[in-house]
């Protein structure tokens, strides 16, 4: 069967946006699901903007919890640099329980951006 959507969910952790700052999504919980990936979508930079992408891991909600994903635990990698009017996949296979998104602007203006954690392997399908 090729149905993908009734075996994945699709949480937003950015809402696209135009980002000025860095920004740090909220805890994206994946009880219940084997696998994750995540993508973000890019549209305009303004000023010559350089801003980073990366994926954080933890065990609790608590921010102070969350440590950077290590590259073992990525298939794929993050660019050095995001660039405008494109989309970025990158696979998550760590044993963690909450994922979130980090944006990091490192200068320039700001950056049209959203992200999308996809959530897989569900326990319980179809995925609502």
């Amino acid at each position: 069967m090729r149905d993908l959507a009734n075996n994945v969910a699709a949480v937003q952790a950015v809402a696209p946006a135009v980002l000025a700052a860095t920004n740090t999504s909220a805890a994206i919980d994946l009880q219940g699901f084997e696998s994750a990936a995540v993508i973000i979508n890019t549209g305009a930079i303004v000023s010559a903007g350089d801003f980073t992408a990366k994926l954080q891991e933890s065990d609790t909600t608590t921010g102070g919890d969350f440590t950077d994903v290590v590259a073992a635990n990525l298939v794929g990698s993050f660019p050095a640099s995001l660039v405008a009017d494109s989309v970025v996949k990158v696979g998550y296979v760590g044993s963690k329980r909450y994922l979130r998104t980090v944006i990091t602007k490192n200068s320039g203006t700001s950056i049209a951006a959203g992200a999308v954690i996809l959530k897989g392997d569900a326990h319980s399908r179809p995925v609502a």
